[in-house]
């Protein structure tokens, strides 16, 4: 068991943020040490744009890409496809299932009942978290982490603070659960260098409420450059704000200030800035600091949920969120004092460098595999 290659589905309803992200890394990372993979992803909402991404996980998927369908809230697939996936996993001679988000965990969890020599693990990525505590769907979800805690063999959180909160609102399991941080590339260590063009800050993500570009704007307007001229901003992401950043950035005078790039892909975009602004409400852990400040830059982000894991020594930094008036003398600072802000970027990117790899997050995930495998054989 300690030497052989392990058979593992990865269950997923659908390859979108940070949560994709996880699972390609950790498909690629596993991949590459001769793990045979395989991935379970829902069938009944699929796009160009989904299959695009499940088609990059089909080169490192012998095991197969398999489609079955992983209702969003409640449906008839709740009943059926958990032992769709057993039998699956029954025909592949699965070791391991790692369900992510609270689907892909519930259907993981559900089929390894009665299944001796496998084990399911669950890393949820928010999950059951994301609904409100009093909704039908949040108490409904809620009572099911309950039940199915006993028959986790692991739970793998990616930040302290979701670990925090999963034991605060459904309860500390007896399995293991440790802390397992996500983890950038070598390629995304290699540091970036701002366009001689590029504006004094960049933003990148969605544009929705929670991710306080309101904020941002408001600050943006009163900051200026040491030699006078007002800074500038440039803006990738779409999403449901769109029209309401459009038309705060007119109503605040910043058109020319302000470059709207669209949906753009992160490291790319940050050849555009000189500094990365995250100024959100809500995150866990966030992709986009560990991509910004893995490649050197300077970056100015809020004190919410794991962001402090990820600023380590330089935590002292964050901001409080919703305050546009910090946020201001904050991005005020790093223009008028940047070696300042390059010293605490690069205190940061060591801290990251320490622990936030992608090899390092595969090692400790391995390592979890076989260590649940060796305990459930022996029950």
């Amino acid at each position: 068991m300690a030497d052989r290659p392990l058979r593992i589905l990865q269950i997923l309803r659908a390859p979108v943020g940070g949560l994709f992200r996880h699972v390609y890394d950790l498909t690629h990372e596993l991949a590459a040490r001769g793990h045979q993979i395989g991935i379970v992803g829902d069938s009944l909402h699929t796009d160009a744009l989904t299959e695009e991404r499940l088609g990059k996980l089909r080169p490192l998927s012998p095991l197969g890409i398999h489609s079955l369908p992983i209702p969003r809230v409640f449906g008839v697939g709740d009943l059926t496809t958990p032992f769709r996936v057993r039998a699956l996993a029954d025909k592949l001679a699965i070791d391991v299932l790692h369900g992510h988000g609270a689907k892909g965990g519930f259907n993981a969890r559900v089929a390894r009942i009665g299944a001796k020599q496998r084990v399911a693990l669950y890393t949820p990525h928010g999950g059951v978290l994301n609904y409100a505590a009093g909704s039908p769907a949040g108490v409904a979800f809620r009572l099911i982490e309950r039940a199915l805690i006993g028959v986790t063999d692991a739970f793998v959180f990616e930040s302290a603070f979701a670990q925090r909160a999963f034991h605060k609102q459904i309860g500390v399991p007896k399995s293991p659960n440790p802390v397992i941080h996500n983890g950038v590339t070598p390629a995304e260590f290699e540091a970036i260098t701002p366009y001689s063009d590029a504006a004094d800050f960049v933003f990148i993500g969605e544009f929705r409420p929670v991710k306080g570009i309101k904020f941002l704007l408001d600050a943006l307007v009163g900051v200026r450059a040491p030699d006078g001229r007002p800074a500038t901003l440039a803006m990738a992401g779409g999403g449901p704000e769109l029209e309401a950043i459009k038309a705060q950035i007119a109503s605040l005078g910043l058109q020319e200030r302000v470059t709207l790039l669209g949906v753009k892909p992160a490291r790319p975009t940050l050849h555009l800035g000189r500094c990365l602004v995250v100024p959100s409400l809500a995150e866990s852990l966030p992709y986009v600091i560990l991509e910004g400040a893995a490649a050197g830059l300077p970056v100015i982000a809020t004190d919410v949920g794991g962001v402090s894991e990820i600023y380590g020594p330089t935590a002292a930094s964050l901001l409080p969120a919703a305050d546009a008036g910090a946020l201001q003398r904050t991005m005020q600072a790093a223009l008028d004092d940047p070696t300042a802000a390059a010293h605490e970027a690069e205190l940061r990117l060591a801290h990251i460098r320490a622990g936030f790899s992608v090899a390092h997050m595969a090692d400790q995930i391995e390592a979890l595999y076989r260590q649940v495998l060796v305990t459930r054989r022996q029950d």
